[in-house]
C-alpha cells in the first residue's frame, strides 16, 4: 500500500503594522505540536517592519514560510488574498489567526483533526492574552465573548427560519479553520475592513450545516481593543455599530 499523504494545511496570518507583536505570534506557531503546515503572512499595507520581521523568521522557521503583500487595507482583503494564494498553491485545509494573537501549542493539531472528522468550518475558542491584562480584564473579556455568543444565538436575524442551514455559533476570525472547497463555495471573506466574521459565518450557514466548535483549538486574543474602547464600546464595534468616538484602529 502507498503512503497516506496528509491534506495540505496552510496557516494564514494577516498583519497590519504589527512589528510590536508579530514575533510573539510567530514563536507561538513555531511551538506547535503539529508543524506540518506552510505559514503565509499577508502584510496588509504596513508602514513599519512587519514584513521584514516575518522574512527574518522565515530564515530559521521549522516549516515553510511565505510573505506576500496586500496593498488594499482591510483585514477582509488580506485574509481573502491570503486564502486564495494558499489554495492556488495546493492548500486543501486553511487555518487563520491574527498577528496579535497567540495560538496555544495544540492549535494546528486540533484544527487538522476537526477538519478531518467533519470537513467544513471550525470555530475555535478564544481567551484573553495573559500578558496584556490582569485577572479582572481577562474576566471582562470572557464575559464579553459569552454575551456576544448569546446575542448571536438569540438575534432574530440569525434565526434558522431566515434560510440558514445551521444554528449560529460564535465565530472569531482570529481562530478559525476551513476547507478550501468550502471557502471557495461561499465566495470567500468579504473584502472590507473588520468586522467581517459574522458576514462570513452567515455565508457559510446559508451554504452548509458543517460548522463545528472545537474547544481544543485555543487562541489567546489581544485585549487592546477592550482597553481602548471599554466593554460597551467593544460590544458596539463587534455588533457592526462602528467605533463611535473611538478611532477604527486601537493600536
Amino acid at each position: 500500500m502507498g503512503e497516506v499523504v496528509s491534506p495540505s494545511l496552510w496557516v494564514v496570518v494577516p498583519a497590519h503594522e504589527e512589528e510590536a507583536r508579530l514575533a510573539q505570534t510567530l514563536d507561538a506557531l513555531a511551538a506547535q505540536h503539529d508543524r506540518d503546515f506552510t505559514l503565509l503572512v499577508v502584510d496588509n499595507a504596513s508602514a513599519d517592519r512587519t514584513a521584514e520581521i516575518a522574512r527574518e523568521f522565515a530564515a530559521g522557521a521549522p516549516f515553510p514560510v511565505e510573505v506576500i503583500e496586500e496593498p488594499e487595507k482591510g483585514v477582509g482583503s488580506a485574509v481573502d488574498t491570503g486564502f486564495r494564494y494558499a489554495i492556488g498553491r495546493g492548500a486543501s485545509l486553511l487555518a487563520r489567526t491574527d498577528a496579535d494573537c497567540l495560538p496555544r501549542s495544540g492549535w494546528t493539531r486540533a484544527a487538522r483533526a476537526a477538519l478531518t472528522r467533519r470537513p467544513g468550518l471550525v470555530c475555535g475558542r478564544i481567551v484573553a492574552r495573559r500578558d496584556e491584562h490582569g485577572p479582572l480584564g481577562r474576566a471582562g473579556f470572557g464575559v464579553l465573548v459569552a454575551l456576544a455568543a448569546l446575542f448571536g444565538r438569540l438575534r432574530p436575524r440569525h434565526a434558522r427560519r431566515k434560510g440558514y442551514r445551521a444554528p449560529y455559533r460564535m465565530h472569531a476570525g482570529n481562530n478559525m479553520a476551513i476547507t478550501a472547497e468550502l471557502y471557495l463555495a461561499v465566495g470567500g471573506m468579504p473584502r472590507r475592513p473588520s468586522p467581517t466574521d459574522r458576514l462570513f459565518l452567515n455565508a457559510v450557514r446559508r451554504h452548509t450545516d458543517r460548522i463545528v466548535h472545537c474547544r481544543e483549538m485555543v487562541v489567546e486574543n489581544s485585549t487592546r481593543r477592550l482597553r481602548a474602547y471599554g466593554i460597551a464600546g467593544t460590544a458596539r464595534w463587534y455588533l457592526d455599530q462602528g467605533s463611535g468616538t473611538h478611532g477604527t484602529d486601537p493600536r
